[in-house]
């Protein structure tokens, strides 16, 4: 380590987007504590500051380039002696136009070279202009990621899929993540015990398309998701397991089936479907059809009649109808979902949707109003309807005020008990006694009180 790198040692990372990202932000700062970086609270504090972004959302791009020029200021304040890199989706997407409309930027880094970012900053002191690294190179970032990591919490992220072969014609990951590729099984189950050592108790297993994870596993064949989850079951310590985010296409026998077998494997699913009208999701190129999902769901609630979904939608995609968006609406009201997300469609550069003629933004405003609606109707009967029941709450910490301990339920809901000690890492009993728009609060029951 040179003089200058000594110098930079703090560091402050800031995320947007996907749980992926939170994971791959915390990864970035392993990958770079060896160097002496730690991280801080606030940009003011940092002598290096790392953008993570998202490409996702609408107008990400320019919300990137507002935040870089806050981080300007502050840079030129400090006499140019901060670092600022841009990583993620939109550095991967936008790469050159980033070093061109933000030339004080000093490194542009895509989701699959974060790993080398200790050459990159080294190579970033030595020249002058940004370095970009926005390759998808043959060996996968995992194989090169330090073993040691800083405790995530009671709740954990852990990639072991990444990129997506669907092409869906709203989407840019295939652009921005690559294809689909899966860790091999002996690299996901070490990284799963060593949170478990740090204090995690429940994990949640990303993907862009995580239930087509296709494994190579240590007797040599390729383990899907399932029988990858059956494994994870088998540490000690691990009290829950989740995954997400998923394509119907994948949603296979098996893996429906690990929701009655896997004792630990919690019963909440988010399954996008996007749209219940069979024209817009072939338009869309999801390769499914509305029935194929209700037939889905249907096994689902077979093998675990107490499972609650989640979804995404898409309203107003090119193309849509009244038709089209009354199909949507008739098929949330028969499927039932305890959560869900939904936005208007909004072009993506590069995407083979966004050349199509556009529908109006007050038509596309309207059906988004008329379906938040009624998923929140849904949101909220879903809450209502544990009043008075007694379930499993994993306490993660402190609540927001005074006295209050906080938790997470089977279904994921942020769950808030009045009790006067920290219960951290605790599965306990909890009975509901009232339902928020966000979150659900109860009273602790006692063992006592369970035996009788």
């Amino acid at each position: 380590m040179n003089a200058t790198d000594r110098k930079l040692r703090k560091l402050h990372v800031v995320t947007h987007g996907c749980q992926m990202n939170v994971y791959d932000s915390a990864r970035m700062a392993d990958v770079l504590r060896p160097l002496g970086y730690t991280t801080v609270d606030s940009p003011e504090e940092a002598d290096m500051v790392i953008m993570n972004t998202c490409h996702i959302r609408e107008r990400a791009e320019e919300k990137v380039f507002s935040n870089l020029g806050r981080l300007r200021v502050l840079k030129e304040e400090k006499g140019g002696e901060m670092m600022i890199a841009v990583t993620g989706c939109v550095a991967q997407a936008e790469g050159e136009l980033i070093t061109k409309r933000a030339p004080f930027v000093d490194l542009v880094v895509g989701p699959q070279a974060y790993h080398r970012l200790p050459e990159l900053i080294a190579q970033a002191h030595r020249k002058q202009g940004a370095v970009i690294d926005t390759e998808f190179p043959a060996d996968q970032k995992f194989d090169h990621l330090p073993d040691a990591a800083a405790p995530q919490g009671v709740v954990s992220f852990l990639s072991i899929q990444e990129g997506c072969d669907k092409f869906c014609s709203f989407c840019v990951v295939p652009y921005t993540r690559g294809v689909e590729s899966s860790r091999p099984v002996a690299s996901v189950l070490a990284e799963a015990k060593r949170m478990v050592a740090l204090g995690t108790k429940e994990l949640a297993l990303l993907g862009q398309n995580v239930n087509a994870y296709h494994g190579e596993g240590p007797d040599g064949k390729t383990w899907g998701l399932a029988r990858l989850l059956a494994e994870m079951a088998e540490i000690e310590g691990l009290e829950r397991l989740r995954y997400t985010t998923s394509h119907p296409n994948d949603m296979d026998d098996e893996l429906i089936l690990a929701h009655r077998d896997n004792p630990k494997l919690m019963p909440f699913l988010h399954l996008p479907v996007q749209s219940g009208s069979d024209k817009i999701l072939q338009a869309m190129n999801r390769k499914h059809k509305a029935d194929d999902f209700r037939r889905i769901v249907e096994k689902l609630r077979a093998a675990r009649p107490d499972i609650a979904l989640s979804s995404d939608f898409i309203v107003g995609h090119p193309g849509e109808t009244d038709a089209d968006f009354a199909a949507t609406m008739a098929l949330v009201r028969e499927t039932g979902f305890a959560l869900a997300y939904s936005f208007n469609y909004s072009p993506r550069p590069g995407t083979p949707a966004a050349g199509l003629p556009q529908i109006a933004e007050d038509v596309k405003n309207a059906r988004l109003y008329e379906l938040q609606a009624e998923l929140r109707r849904q949101q909220d009967d879903f809450n209502a309807s544990l009043i008075g029941q007694v379930t499993p709450v994993l306490f993660t910490g402190a609540g927001r005020h005074a006295g209050q301990i906080a938790g997470r339920s089977l279904y994921l809901q942020p769950v808030v008990v009045e009790h006067p000690t920290a219960l951290t890492g605790e599965v306990r009993e909890v009975k509901i006694t009232h339902a928020n728009p966000n979150s659900i609060l109860g009273t602790l029951i006692s063992k006592e009180q369970i035996a009788a």
